[in-house]
């Protein structure tokens, strides 16, 4: 599973970065967080508010902060 983190490195970007590691520590789960900041990708994934959060190259969120229980609740639905 890769966790996609879309965003130019705002501090809300790092922010949900960092939740969506506690996520992913919380729940035992085998993923990779990518960081996505070129704004052409990001425009490609039909993203138009960062940050953003995809899992495995589907948008699920976009222009919020995701806490670590919303992003775990995305994570699982994935499975």
């Amino acid at each position: 599973m890769v966790i996609q983190i879309l965003g130019t490195g705002c501090p809300k970007c790092k922010t949900l970065e960092a939740n969506a590691r506690q996520a992913i520590e919380a729940g035992g789960i085998d993923a990779t967080i990518e960081k996505i900041t070129e704004i052409d990708q990001i425009m490609d994934m039909g993203v138009m508010m960062t940050p953003a959060l995809a899992i495995d190259g589907i948008v699920k969120s976009a222009g919020k902060v995701l806490n670590k229980d919303q992003i775990l609740a995305f994570i699982k639905e994935g499975e």
